[in-house]
């Protein structure tokens, strides 16, 4: 005759069991790339994992937190400043030329950032050390994309190779489309800053 407790027991395993193989089944198959990003399949989606040597800021998860965007590679949300790691976008002031045209490109840059970051919850991988003006280095998502190859593919950024190598395909891109300020008479931005 088999006993309260035996049944009792062979539930609980059972229950452990089921929550295991429930939690492998809402796992992907975890290849990323040398970033650790990858395309969802499930959904279409192209996200990345937060690497090791870098930690999330669980703060910015809060829906309510104001987010200021200060030009096209700077944020702040709330009381903290961001500065997207590994690309550069033109000064506020600066100007870049399409079919005779003068272009407020550091505007055009802060106002397609702002347009894709919208009313959206935003949140960023930190780096462990911020920029000279004690910015916090990162790379900003909203919906699990980057925002700053966003910027970079789409023509509004540029990688910033000095520090970075990790968006130059992304620039490589655009270039080859004549997508945002490819399509225009631009100065570099760290050659302008030079220069001023």
């Amino acid at each position: 005759m088999v006993s309260k407790k035996s049944i009792l027991f062979s539930f609980f395993i059972f229950l452990i069991i089921f929550t295991i193989q429930s939690n492998l089944a809402n796992s992907h198959s975890g290849r990323t790339n040398s970033e650790g990003c990858h395309n969802q399949t499930s959904n279409g989606t192209y996200h990345c994992h937060k690497p090791k040597s870098q930690k999330q800021n669980k703060s910015n998860n809060k829906v309510n937190a104001k987010v200021r965007v200060v030009d096209g590679d700077t944020i702040h949300i709330g009381k903290k400043k961001y500065r997207f790691s590994g690309i550069d976008t033109p000064e506020m002031k600066q100007t870049c030329e399409k079919d005779n045209q003068v272009v407020y490109c550091g505007l055009l840059a802060q106002k397609i950032l702002k347009q894709k970051i919208g009313n959206q919850q935003i949140t960023c991988l930190e780096e462990d050390k911020p920029d000279r003006y004690q910015r916090i280095l990162a790379e900003c998502f909203v919906n699990g994309e980057s925002l700053s190859k966003f910027l970079v593919r789409n023509g509004y950024a540029f990688a910033y190779r000095k520090y970075s190598t990790k968006f130059v395909k992304d620039e490589e891109f655009a270039k080859t489309k004549k997508l945002g300020f490819w399509a225009m008479t631009f100065q570099y931005p760290w050659d302008f800053r030079k220069a001023s």
